[in-house]
């Protein structure tokens, strides 16, 4: 079955993009890919670097006769967001992903695939290890941590890279070229609170939310999608303020970056209350597969029967909490007013995890945005809706966003390029998303900087493929670029 898959066109990209698939790689844990693509260049007997980010840099020599074009930097990020679904046994850690080709497309079985980015890592790779694709001087810088934080962005140093454009590999839609992307900041809400003895009079249950979809937070953010802990959180506030159902523990998303698709709870009911909570749940959640049903059709909302816990979080934190996720900004805040079809700005409820042991519940949110002083106004909503519920609250990790620059010549280039090869012209659009160009344009501000890929559905979430077809145009349209790179 995977051997199926390296014998696509192009070969060069997809053998390395198998390779690439058997080796684990989320985010903080990279150094098996690391040595990979470092041990790759050393190979091949071109400069190599690793700096102190955990970044891999690749020096190859223009092709004879092409030294008089510019610099081109190939750019793209080694790790993978590890999502599963609830039932697929998988380490991310120690594991290799199982690919498949499903008619046109690549997806996994059961995970993420980790085309976001080894599909653009892989394209680079191919090109330096080839001995006939025409180029000018060449370098391919593999970030590190980048669906996390962009630490590896953060930490690159000015001065070490030499040339003048910068081709990110990072992006999702083929026939699309991008200028600019959204910046983006963490919130992290941590309660605590003191547990208190379950009444004996009450009965354990398990409330779950399973079935959505998910995706990545930043480009699924427009479609609607069910937001897991906004979900369970909503079935509770009615459970409390009427049966009076209290949290034991909750377990709710499991990355920053991924809408979140499942959440976990237990609770503790009143015996007497039992088959009234049952009808709650099940008449609310008729309401949300309802109000989700276009875009959440596997939506399940369920109650099982579980031993009582022994301990449950105290009154006046549960209330609060709940009010808090209740009232929280989430999904899209605001449109773009220049750019049409755009997300300006917008909010992802990602993680609510309580810790038994810690005695806290954490709430993690990850903030988007392309207008700065908008992502600063939300930054200061979210704080006061936890702050004042009495949550510890941090913003953190912010990041600029990338403005477009529509005179740039590598852009006015690859419209030029798409065109005389495809016979139309490729859409030039700005991205809801924390593409890296922001980051390291901060700190090479002399790079010209464009960003494209091949279209990836469903990235951040086991829904995740690629497009087969695509990726060939993606190969021939880079290959093409690198042949008219402006000169010097």
């Amino acid at each position: 079955m995977n051997n199926e898959i390296e014998k696509l066109y192009p070969q060069p990209l997809w053998e390395t993009f198998y390779k690439l698939t058997q080796i684990p790689r989320p985010s903080h844990h990279e150094k098996l890919v690391q040595d990979f693509v470092f041990n790759f260049g050393t190979s091949l007997g071109l400069e190599t670097l690793k700096d102190e980010a955990g970044n891999i840099i690749i020096r190859k020599p223009a092709t004879p006769g092409m030294e008089h074009l510019k610099g081109v930097i190939l750019q793209g990020h080694l790790d993978m967001v590890p999502q599963k679904n609830s039932d697929k046994i998988h380490d991310f850690e120690k594991d290799p992903i199982v690919a498949f080709i499903d008619e046109e497309w690549v997806k996994a079985i059961g995970t993420t695939l980790g085309a976001d980015n080894g599909i653009g890592v892989s394209a680079a790779l191919a090109i330096l290890a080839s001995k006939d694709i025409e180029h000018g001087p060449l370098e391919a810088l593999f970030t590190a941590t980048e669906e996390t934080g962009m630490d590896g962005a953060n930490g690159l140093k000015p001065g070490i890279l030499q040339g003048e454009i910068l081709i990110n590999l990072d992006s999702e839609d083929e026939g699309e070229l991008y200028v600019g992307c959204a910046g983006g900041e963490d919130v992290t809400a941590t309660f605590s609170y003191k547990p208190k003895k379950t009444p004996a009079a009450c009965a354990g249950v398990k409330l779950s939310v399973t079935g959505l979809k998910g995706g990545h937070s930043g480009m699924d953010i427009i479609l609607g999608r069910g937001n897991a802990n906004k979900v369970f959180f909503r079935i509770l506030h009615e459970a409390y303020n009427k049966l009076d159902a209290r949290l034991a523990s909750i377990d709710g998303g499991s990355l920053r970056n991924a809408i979140p698709r499942e959440a976990f709870g237990m609770l503790a009911v009143k015996k007497t209350k039992l088959d009234k909570f049952k009808h709650l749940v099940d008449k609310l959640a008729a309401v949300i597969q309802a109000e989700l049903s276009a875009t959440e059709p596997n939506l399940k909302i369920t109650v099982e029967e579980a031993d009582k816990p022994s301990k449950v979080i105290n009154r006046k934190v549960q209330d609060k909490l709940t009010k808090a996720i209740v009232a929280c900004p989430n999904g899209v805040i605001r449109m773009s007013d220049s750019m049409p079809g755009l997300v300006e700005t917008s909010s992802n409820l990602a993680i609510v995890k309580s810790d038994s042991k810690e005695r806290t519940i954490k709430i993690a949110c990850l903030m988007r945005s392309s207008v700065d002083s908008a992502k600063e106004e939300l930054g200061s909503r979210m704080e006061a809706v936890f702050s004042l519920a009495g949550a510890n609250v941090a913003l953190s990790g912010g990041y600029p966003g990338w403005k477009p620059n529509m005179d740039s010549p590598i852009l006015k280039t690859m419209q030029k390029v798409y065109q005389d090869k495809y016979g139309k012209v490729p859409e030039i659009k700005a991205i809801h998303a924390g593409l890296e160009c922001g980051i390291l344009g901060g700190k090479y501000p002399n790079w010209d900087m464009i960003s494209f890929g091949p279209t990836i559905r469903f990235p951040h979430s086991p829904d995740e493929k690629v497009n087969i077809e695509t990726v060939g145009k993606f190969w021939d349209f880079l290959l093409e670029t690198l042949k008219h790179i402006p000169q010097k």
